[in-house]
């Protein structure tokens, strides 16, 4: 069995971060691993504690999962200071995991910085250029390219840039770009566009660390980089799709749906 490995922070509510990779990782029936960087008091309704892991700590897990279940692709998540970011790219370095696609918590949806100053230098000069895939939001594309994105063009220019600048493959999310979904990547200097609808859903908690761990699962059971994403995309509408509403707020996705449903259905919850 194929594994991926998730380090991120714990989501109580159990719609992002630790547990949707996990969710996410199961229904692509493959093995998943965690280290977790902080723990959460949070649900449908916004965020109320946080509590990071220390650098010691995050060590601990990472040493213990990698020296004895050798993952084949990671995912990473919610990495909120620097001296989390710096022990991460130390184990990166020092066990040399293949698939590394990194999912940068940087800016929220209503455009409110989520890291500090020193640790956003951290992710620049220490884990970007570590990893395989990045998968910034449209926000987040411009923090990283140092450019407004207002259309399909900038958006090529603001990849391209962030490409040349961390040697690494990057998918810049549509989830902020008007009515439409459409998701654009760059990889090995082109650039490939993945149409999408926007569905009109309020539960979309969690969709960045569902869809970076579903090009992990992807990746780690050895689908091109183009094959995963495309795959990835189509688990993730179909997981919003499946109309899962619980909370009083913006809520998860349904995570299992397709372990559920008929062969009848797939072509209204494509999947692979």
């Amino acid at each position: 069995m194929k594994t991926v490995l998730t380090i991120a922070g714990s989501d109580s509510s159990g719609g992002a971060g630790i547990q949707a990779d996990i969710k996410t990782i199961l229904a692509h029936k493959l093995y998943a691993t965690s280290a977790v960087t902080a723990l959460t008091a949070q649900n449908t309704l916004g965020v109320y504690e946080v509590s990071e892991s220390t650098p010691e700590f995050l060590e601990a897990q990472l040493k213990s999962v990698f020296e004895d279940i050798m993952p084949d692709a990671v995912k990473i998540g919610m990495v909120s200071s620097a001296g989390l970011i710096s022990c991460i790219a130390e184990m990166l370095k020092k066990y040399c995991p293949c698939n590394v696609v990194l999912d940068p918590v940087m800016v929220s949806t209503s455009g409110k910085s989520l890291l500090a100053p020193q640790a956003v230098e951290a992710l620049r000069e220490e884990l970007l250029p570590l990893v395989d895939l990045l998968t910034p939001n449209i926000p987040e594309a411009e923090l990283l390219s140092g450019r407004r994105i207002n259309g399909g063009t900038d958006r090529e220019e603001a990849a391209g840039r962030i490409a040349e600048q961390f040697h690494c493959a990057v998918l810049i999310k549509g989830g902020h770009d008007g009515d439409k979904a459409d998701d654009l990547l760059f990889h090995e200097g082109k650039s490939v566009w993945y149409p999408g609808e926007r569905l009109k859903s309020s539960n979309t908690h969690g969709t960045g660390c569902t869809l970076s761990s579903a090009i992990a699962c992807r990746l780690a059971e050895g689908k091109t980089l183009e094959e995963s994403v495309g795959m990835a995309k189509k688990y993730l509408t179909g997981a919003i799709r499946a109309g899962l509403n619980l909370g009083r707020g913006n809520g998860p996705l349904d995570h299992g749906y397709w372990l559920r449903i008929s062969e009848e259905n797939e072509k209204k919850f494509p999947f692979s």
